[in-house]
C-alpha cells in the first residue's frame, strides 16, 4: 500500500464488517456486534460507512436523530448519537428518508473520511465499521487511511454469495493491505418454523460459510438462521437482545468473546 498519512482515531481496536454483495445481513451483524460489545462493558463506536444505503440509523431506532455539530478551532466537529451504549455516526443522519446519494467515488470517499475525522469520539475500546458491499473507493480509502485491527466477512451459504465474499477477502488480504481476517459469519444458514423447532430447512444451501473459513484458514464465527422476528425488529430499531425470540443472543455473545480474545 502507498505511504499515505493515517487518520488518527482514538479507538483501541477498529473492526470492519464487510461483504462481497448486498443483502446478506452485514448491517444486522454490525449493529448487533456493536451492542453485544457494549453490553459487556466496553466503550463502543459504530460507523455506518455504507453511504449509498445507510441503514444503521433505522436499525438502531435512531430515525430523525441529528448529531450535535459545534465549531472548534474553525472546524465543524460532530458529537455521535448514542444508544444502547454505542456511539453511532452515519451519513443517514443528514439525509431525508428516501434521499439518494449520487456521488462519484472521490467525493464519497472524502465524505466517509469526514465521518471519522470530524467526530468527537469518546475513546472507544472497539469501533465497528459497517462497510458498503463490494470492493470500491470507500473501502480502499478506509483501508489506506485507517489502521484496522481486522475484518469480519458476512456471507450466505449460496455459491454466488461465496464468490463475492472471496473477492472481498482478496481485497483485505492483498499484499500491501494485509488486514487480518478475524472470521466468517454465515447468515441465513437455515430456516426453522416456530411450530417445529427441531426442524431445519437449508433454503440457500448448506456448509458454504464453513467451506469459506477452511479455504482461508480462518474461523466460522457463527451461523445465523433465518428468524423473521429479527428482520422485522431491525425495521423498528429492535436488536436481538430486546426481542422475545432470543435464539441469536448466544451466537453473538460467542462471536464477541472470540473477537475479544483474538484482539
Amino acid at each position: 500500500m502507498l505511504d499515505i498519512e493515517k487518520v488518527k482515531i482514538p479507538a483501541k481496536h477498529i473492526i470492519a464488517v464487510a461483504s462481497g454483495k448486498g443483502g446478506v445481513g452485514k448491517s444486522t451483524v454490525s449493529v448487533n456486534l456493536a451492542i453485544s460489545l457494549a453490553r459487556q462493558g466496553f466503550k463502543v463506536a459504530l460507523v455506518d460507512a455504507d453511504l449509498y444505503g445507510p441503514s444503521v440509523p433505522q436499525m438502531m431506532g435512531l430515525q430523525g436523530a441529528m448529531p450535535k455539530v459545534d465549531v472548534v478551532n474553525e472546524k465543524e466537529v460532530m458529537t455521535p448519537v448514542e444508544k444502547y451504549g454505542v456511539q453511532v455516526m452515519s451519513l443517514g443522519f443528514f439525509m431525508e428518508q428516501g434521499q439518494s446519494v449520487i456521488w462519484r467515488g472521490p467525493l464519497a470517499a472524502n465524505a466517509i473520511l469526514q465521518l471519522f475525522e470530524n467526530t468527537a469520539w469518546n475513546t472507544p475500546d472497539y469501533m465497528i465499521i459497517d462497510f458498503p458491499p463490494g470492493t470500491g473507493d470507500i473501502q480502499l480509502t478506509v483501508l489506506q487511511r485507517l489502521t484496522l485491527s481486522g475484518v469480519v466477512v458476512v456471507t450466505t451459504p449460496q455459491e454466488v454469495a461465496l464468490n463475492d465474499a472471496r473477492r472481498a477477502i482478496d481485497m483485505f488480504t492483498k499484499e500491501g493491505i494485509a488486514i487480518p481476517l478475524l472470521g466468517i459469519v454465515e447468515n441465513m444458514s437455515w430456516f426453522t418454523p416456530l411450530a417445529h423447532p427441531d426442524e431445519k430447512y437449508y433454503i440457500f444451501g448448506q456448509g458454504g460459510g464453513e467451506t469459506l473459513a477452511k479455504e482461508y484458514k480462518s474461523k466460522l464465527l457463527c451461523q445465523i438462521p433465518l428468524v423473521a422476528e429479527v428482520g422485522k425488529g431491525a425495521e423498528t430499531g429492535k436488536n436481538i437482545f430486546n426481542q422475545e425470540n432470543q435464539t441469536l443472543v448466544t451466537d453473538f455473545l460467542k462471536m464477541t468473546d472470540h473477537l475479544i480474545d483474538t484482539l
